[in-house]
Formats: structure tokens, sequence, C-alpha cells
């Protein structure tokens, strides 16, 4: 195959980055807190005396652990291969930027452009949706590593950034369910949009390239950091829009809970599945993050503390046995190179649903009648609605993430499929030389552990022999 990107890989980036301008230019405009016009106006409106009150004083922090889980958790966290560090934190950083500008545009389109005058106003609250949005095709990314070209990734992005806005839609606004976390949302679609994609993609011969599919020390002490990045900024993603006052509050609690929670399952289940009792850091590095994966819809809701415990017992164990016996991959040949199907997809319907069971079982006396409007938003023409019919809704949108993430993964999976994109050839898969200046220095380190594994591979297979004989 040619993995020549020289023309295609600056044609994408320049034409769709001038394509943002223009668009930019004719619809994104400063909201009333970030425009100094409107600002102004609008102190003077509510009797506002001091700055502090703008909104970007209190969502900003939120703002920050957000971004930091996007560029640099995310990005991390796919650096464990031991030679597509390059790919995996700079793919991440590539497809983030250019869909955090596609994503003010299209949810904007969707949620907050004013009919009279075509205009999309954003503000800091616009910034935390829009990474929101990327985290879906990051994901997607997951199941993709190593196996696709940098413009794919660009084209998985475009198609994902646009799936996300139109089911974030009809889940958010439509069936008016809660996903503060994006049990929903983010993470069922994100994993089932990219292991569509990976199913369509499947690669026969992906064997050829297996002796670079596996971390080494270092990339795993690296993608562990991307790990503890993820990790302690998850409460804030998960509370990040929530309302106000008790909701932020406790979704932080909830999220914290559930994430301590199942890094001592993971752990257990972890050292049980080994004889000598030693741990395996794939399930460490993933598995730990499925607590908050699955507390994503419920962490606003009165849940309780040990509620938000049982779902973080729960998932580590869900998402390590995932890892242990990846039995649904071996049986639809999907190629997970992440686990996304463990730590996102699983984890992120298994959310969805118990984030249903919650919300239909909220009752007057734990929350209150001005509880239940506050969490549940029964205001203008959902106020007659009941917690049950909300608990179906809910149920309903966990479905309609995963068919979105199914059938426009698949549709995307054969775009992708045409011979233009510059993918690497299946002997060739897993290695950042493919699109990255690698210093001769480097290769020269890399060949020397490749030669170090291969001998250690004939001694073992030798000394077996030796015993069997």
């Amino acid at each position: 195959m040619n993995t020549n990107v020289r023309i295609s890989l600056p044609a994408v980036c320049f034409v769709w980055q001038i394509a943002m301008v223009i668009l930019f230019g004719v619809f994104i405009r400063y909201d009333e807190e970030s425009d100094v016009k409107l600002w102004l106006r609008f102190k003077q409106e509510h009797n506002i005396t001091s700055d502090i009150d703008n909104d970007f004083y209190f969502r900003y922090p939120s703002f920050q652990d957000v971004h930091v889980m996007i560029f640099v958790g995310f990005g991390f966290l796919m650096t464990f291969l031991k030679r597509y560090s390059f790919g995996g934190v700079g793919f991440n950083f590539l497809i983030a930027s250019f869909g955090l500008q596609w994503a003010l545009l299209m949810q904007g389109w969707f949620h907050s452009l004013d009919l009279e005058t075509g205009k999309i106003s954003i503000g800091v609250e616009s910034l935390i949706n829009a990474d929101f949005c990327c985290a879906g095709s990051l994901i997607a990314f997951g199941a993709l590593l190593g196996k696709v070209s940098p413009v794919q990734l660009m084209v998985v992005t475009l198609f994902g950034i646009t799936l996300f806005a139109v089911e974030e839609f009809i889940i958010l606004s439509l069936l008016h369910c809660r996903d503060a976390g994006g049990s929903m949302v983010i993470h069922a679609f994100g994993g089932y949009y990219g292991l569509a994609i990976s199913w369509v993609l499947y690669r026969p011969n992906l064997h050829l390239s297996k002796r670079l599919n596996g971390s080494v020390y270092h990339s795993d002490v690296f993608a562990m950091i991307g790990t503890l990045f993820l990790w302690m900024f998850w409460p804030s993603f998960n509370s990040a829009i929530t309302d106000h006052g008790d909701g932020q509050h406790r979704a932080a609690i909830n999220t914290y809970i559930a994430l301590a929670s199942c890094v001592l399952t993971t752990v257990a289940i972890s050292s049980m599945s080994q004889k000598k009792g030693k741990l395996d850091m794939v399930h460490i590095q993933n598995a730990t993050l499925a607590g908050g994966v699955a507390m994503g819809t419920a962490a606003e809701f009165m849940i309780t503390p040990y509620g938000s415990l049982i779902v973080g017992f729960c998932c580590g164990i869900i998402s390590t046995f995932g890892y242990l016996f990846p039995f649904l991959e071996r049986a639809l040949k999907l190629q997970d190179t992440c686990g996304v199907h463990n730590l996102h997809a699983v984890p992120g319907m298994l959310g969805g649903f118990i984030g249903a069971i919650v919300a239909a079982a909220a009752t007057e006396e734990v929350y209150g009648r001005e509880g239940l409007i506050r969490v549940f938003d029964f205001t203008g023409s959902f106020a007659n609605r009941s917690v049950g019919t909300q608990g179906g809704f809910q149920a309903a949108g966990t479905c309609v993430s995963i068919a979105f993430g199914l059938v426009g993964g698949v549709i995307v999976g054969f775009i992708l499929r045409f011979p233009i994109w510059g993918d690497p050839a299946d002997d060739n898969c897993y290695d950042d030389e493919v699109y990255w200046e690698v210093n001769e220095k480097q290769k020269k380190h890399f060949y020397h552990c490749r030669l170090t594994f291969q001998i250690s591979d004939i001694n073992e297979f030798l000394s077996l022999s030796g015993s069997r004989g």
C-alpha cells in the first residue's frame, strides 16, 4: 500500500481549516458573557456589580480539567504500544484540535443558533461541550490505533462529530434525557462507533504486525501517566456542565467514590487471574477508569454514596473480565487495539441503564418536589412527565446512542475502505516510522529491543521443545 500522505494530509488540513475560518466568520460570535458590550448590558439588566459573577469563573476550572483529559489523558493513554507513541499522542492532538472547531459549529447549529440573526453564540460552556464532543471520536480512535492513516482519522473525526451532534440532540433535547457525564452520548456512542469501523476494516493478515502490537516497560509507564490524569480529573468531567450548586457537588462526589472502588476490584481480579498473583498493567491502565465511565449518567442523581461504590465495584470486575476473556472480539473478529469495548462501550451502556434505573426509582421523599423538577428538568412541555417515564426515556436514549454508533461506524468504515487514504499495509501497522520522522538513535534502540525480544522468544521455544523431548 502507498502510505505517502504528503499531498492528502496537507490538503485535508489546509482545506478543512480554511473552511473552519469561513464558517466561523459567518456563524460564530461571542455570547453575552464574553462580548464586552453585551456583558456590560447584561450586568446592568441583572443588577450585577462584580465581574466575578461571570460564568467564566464558575466553569473555567472544570473546562481546564476536561481539556487536560482530552489532550493529555487520552493522548498518553494511547502511548502504550512499543513503537507507536508518536502516533498515539500526536494524532490525538491533531484530531482533537480539528474536532473541537467542528464541534463548536455542529453543536451550535443544533443547540444555540439564533434563528433571527443566524448566529451561534459561544462561551466557556460551549468549549466544555466541544471537548465532550471530541471525546467520542478519540474513543473511536482507540479502537483503530496503529491501523489507519492520519487522513482516515480526520475523516473519522469529521463524521464522528457530526453523528455525535445529531444523537446528542435526539437524546438530550427530543427525548429529554439527563446525561451530564456522557455515559450514553459520549462513551457508548464513541465505543460502538470505533468498534463498528474496526469491524468493517478487519485485517485478516494483521498478525504480520504482531511483533509491534504490544508494550515495553517505558511505554506502559507513559500510558499510566494518561490513566492517572484521566482518573484524577474524571470527577470534573462528569460534573462540568451540571447545575450550579448541589448538582455539580453531588456529581463530583459520586464519581470520586466510584473511581476509588473500581481500582480495588480491578486489582483484585487482575491478581486473581495470574497463578502467582501478579498484576497486568493493561488492566490497571484501563479497567480502573470504568467506574467513571459508568457513573456518567447517574452522577448528578441521588444514587447515594454507597450506590456509587457499588457501581465502581461492579464495573471494575466487568471491565477486567472483558480484558481477560475477549470472547466477543474473537467471535465478531473485532481488532480493538485499546480495548475500548471494555473501557467505554460496555461501561457506557451499563451507565446509561443504571441512570435509567436510578431515575425510575426517584421519589419525592428523597428529592423533594422541587428537587425532582430541578434534577430531571421537569419544566415546559415535560412538566407532567413522571419519573417512571423518565427512566424509560433514559433507557431509550442509551439504545439510540448505541444504534448511532453502530450504524454510523459501519457507514464510515465502508468509506474508509476506499484505497485512497494512505493506510499502512498489514505488515506495517503499529509503527511510527510510517508517518513520522524517527531519528537513527531511536531506530537503533528499537531494533536492539526487537532483536532481544526475538532471541528471548527463540530461547523460550527451545526450552519448551527440550522439556517436551
